[in-house]
């Protein structure tokens, strides 16, 4: 496993002391290995005349204690290397572009370097390692986004470079990652439009592109279940990107017919939300006065929609902190808890929902 490194690229201290263990001491000092560990680590029961002989053998042998070298390694600069599918590249529109600066901010207040690699679609689909791992500059890696699961088999497999996905579990692996609450969140969502009269309502997203808008589908038709109201997907689910690589940029999407107008639409993200709202306005529909949208992540960027999005805000700032802590964790060596970690986003209220039983009292 790769430790953290100097701005200068030497190695750190601290590798000495896995060479070196408290049984060697003793043996050399004609003691036992608890005595050992007792006299370096202050405790009572040696005295100090023997205390100060271990603490000078193990100087001479270059001996660390185990919390000492973690201590080190924690304060040593470390840099991180982030990895974000090249299919993600619009920086300007790129919610995953925010999560990365995000990132980087948080980084630099904990004294780590980012280094930003795009895995370029030919790369991602042959399992090409990035050259940030080929070179072994980094010491950890933040995997930003959904990539292909066998992409990040290879990238595990071959590398021993601590790894940990922000925003995508991959898929089946067991790999540590940091995921915002799609299923809760796009239920609450749904359930927002239920509680004030709506009835009829499509989902917005192509399932299947991605886990996250697969969950948050899921999380709509649980939302639809309690309110004892079936989902026929052939009618009320609405692609909104190819299937094949996930792209939303020119995908056209298709309106039902008036008759099967729905009077609420929940859409995967924010930026398909707008771009509905814009079409329903071109088909003369206003909303929220005949349709109501609601989007998921509150992340637009200015000029794209004229409304004020009722949403469900993705804590970016929670989940880049705390797969920051789970790397600099893995780094080091020392605990923490494996898995996937749900973070919890909020409601935002905005002005693209009407409440249809007020309208009815």
């Amino acid at each position: 496993m790769l430790r953290c490194t100097e701005p200068s690229g030497r190695q750190g201290e601290g590798n000495v002391s896995k060479s070196v263990r408290l049984s060697d001491i003793a043996a050399m000092m004609g003691v036992s290995a608890v005595t050992v560990s007792k006299a370096l680590s202050g405790k009572k029961g040696v005295s100090e005349e023997l205390r100060a002989l271990i603490q000078a053998k193990a100087d001479e042998l270059g001996y660390r204690q185990p919390s000492a070298v973690r201590r080190m390694q924690r304060e040593r600069q470390c840099v991180i290397g982030v990895l974000i599918a090249a299919r993600y590249e619009d920086r300007q529109a790129s919610f995953y572009w925010k999560m990365y600066q995000e990132l980087t901010a948080r980084a630099l207040q904990k004294g780590c370097l980012t280094s930003l690699e795009m895995i370029a679609r030919e790369q991602e689909e042959s399992g090409g390692l990035p050259t940030l791992a080929a070179e072994r500059r980094v010491d950890g890696f933040i995997v930003i986004g959904p990539v292909r699961e066998d992409y990040l088999r290879a990238l595990t497999e071959k590398t021993d470079v601590p790894t940990v996905c922000l925003d995508g579990t991959g898929g089946a692996r067991e790999l540590d990652c940091v995921i915002t609450d799609n299923y809760y969140g796009m239920y609450r969502m749904t359930r927002f439009l239920l509680e004030r009269g709506h009835r009829k309502l499509c989902y917005v997203g192509t399932v299947g592109s991605t886990e996250s808008i697969t969950d948050r589908y899921f999380g709509f038709c649980r939302a639809m279940s309690e309110y004892r109201l079936p989902v026929d997907p052939a009618r009320q689910v609405i692609d909104d990107r190819n299937l094949e690589d996930g792209l939303t940029e020119d995908y056209v999407l298709r309106l039902p017919a008036p008759a099967d107008m729905p009077t609420g639409f929940v859409c995967n993200c924010d930026r398909t939300a707008a771009k509905l709202i814009g079409l329903l306005g071109e088909q003369g529909y206003r909303v929220p006065e005949d349709v109501s949208v609601v989007g998921f992540d509150h992340y637009l960027y200015p000029g794209l929609c004229d409304i004020a999005l009722t949403t469900y805000e993705v804590d970016m700032k929670e989940m880049t902190g705390r797969a920051l802590y789970i790397l600099r964790q893995k780094i080091a060596g020392e605990y923490y808890k494996k898995g996937v970690s749900i973070i919890a986003g909020r409601l935002i209220e905005g002005d693209s929902v009407r409440d249809i039983m007020e309208t009815r009292a």
